[in-house]
């Protein structure tokens, strides 16, 4: 169980939502859920948008804790933190540091896996060294030293946008050009056939604790942005449907990646475990999806708390700069 926040403090909590980057719309609705929840249990809340007047507001409204639901860039890479540390009031979530970490799904692979974690094999070209050298023969080059199939991802993006599973060299080209859409570096990696987990990671300055593992079986074999946000394109089981030793390592491996990554309070770790039970490490969220449809929400649930609790419990830790 998660330690439940004291209702009775009353906190004032701002509630960032909203912002310019491609999952604006999602923003949106994370922080109408956490507004809602927060509001329940007994929080003063206040939703804004990080706009040209987000330190005006800050000061007018005297927030004791702001609560970050931008997802993508402008909420995810670190800057906006760096901004809201210069503002005085303590955030939920990860440090600026901890965010550029993270956000960048190339650095986080190569800093988990000098740990001993595994992930899958891959290699990270950025668009102008795609465009200048002989784009084909080093889409060949790759493919035959990393066997297909493949996932092509931007290196920072989330949502799943960009994201395809290639299976033939030909499908190859195209797969870059819709990762370079939402990045100008794009990752292939080495496709991990398996079950695919989500790992939410809570700390509230005792320690991380993974909750219960949320299993994704998407209906069309992938986990894309219109399956994690429309009702009925997944199905999902809490606790997930994998051994008891499997569910034990891959919560073990989330919270070393949260540690390992200087993150703060909450995150998500996506792993994929394969036949065999080995558990390969793909990526953390510093700013997880809190929509209706979202995989923190749901472990949050089958961990036996309310989300009010849990996220009120959050802005506490965050008001006690842990």
């Amino acid at each position: 169980m998660i330690p439940k926040g004291k209702a009775g403090n009353k906190l004032k909590i701002t509630v960032l939502a909203g912002g310019i980057s491609h999952e604006r719309d999602i923003s949106l609705k994370s922080g109408r859920r956490v507004a809602d929840a927060l509001t329940d249990f007994g929080a003063e809340v206040v939703i804004r948008e990080p706009d040209n007047e987000l330190l005006s507001n800050i000061k007018k409204d005297k927030p004791d804790v702001i609560f970050p639901c931008l997802h993508g860039a402008s909420g995810e890479d670190g800057a906006l933190r760096d901004v809201l540390t210069l503002s005085g009031v303590p955030f939920v979530g990860a440090t600026a540091s901890g965010s550029r970490l993270a956000w960048d799904k190339s650095i986080a692979k190569v800093l988990v896996s000098r740990d001993g974690i595994q992930t899958p094999a891959s290699i990270t070209l950025p668009k102008d060294t795609f465009r200048e050298l002989d784009a084909e023969g080093v889409l060949k080059a790759v493919t035959s030293s990393i066997a297909l199939p493949v996932v092509v991802k931007p290196a920072r993006s989330g949502s799943a946008q960009g994201v395809s599973i290639v299976k033939t060299q030909n499908e190859l080209n195209r797969a870059m050009i819709d990762a370079y859409v939402y990045c100008d570096v794009a990752i292939i990696e080495k496709y991990i056939e398996g079950t695919e987990l989500a790992i939410s990671v809570i700390d509230l300055g005792a320690g991380p604790i993974a909750l219960p593992p949320v299993e994704i079986e998407p209906r069309d074999g992938k986990y894309g942005y219109h399956e994690r946000y429309i009702a009925g394109e997944a199905n999902f089981y809490v606790p997930a449907r994998v051994k008891p030793q499997v569910n034990e390592e891959a919560a073990k491996i989330a919270i070393r990646a949260h540690e390992i990554l200087g993150l703060r309070h909450i995150s998500r770790i996506d792993m994929i475990v394969d036949k065999k039970g080995v558990c390969w490490f793909l990526e953390a969220n510093v700013a997880p999806g809190l929509t209706e449809t979202s995989l923190v929400p749901q472990a949050i649930a089958a961990s036996g708390n309310t989300l009010g609790e849990v996220y009120y419990s959050l802005a506490e830790a965050a008001k006690r700069n842990l």
